[in-house]
């Protein structure tokens, strides 16, 4: 039943994770290009105009060594 169909299903994940943090970050949405060209200087002003943050670099960039996993 079913033969080769359901095989290498997972195969390829996770390769390389650890390199995508040493990469420079490439903004995707206006508002990720907008931090990193300075133009927004805090965090306060993206939540005051209610934009929806979905890039997690966002954060990163004004958090930074602030944050810290548990």
């Amino acid at each position: 039943r079913g033969g080769p169909r359901g095989r290498g299903r997972g195969r390829g994940r996770g390769r390389g994770r650890g390199k995508e943090d040493q990469k420079e970050w490439v903004p995707v949405t206006k508002l990720g290009r907008l931090v990193r060209e300075g133009k927004i200087d805090k965090l306060e002003s993206i939540y005051l105009f209610s934009l929806p943050i979905k890039e997690f670099e966002i954060i990163d960039f004004f958090l930074g060594a602030a944050l810290n996993d548990e």
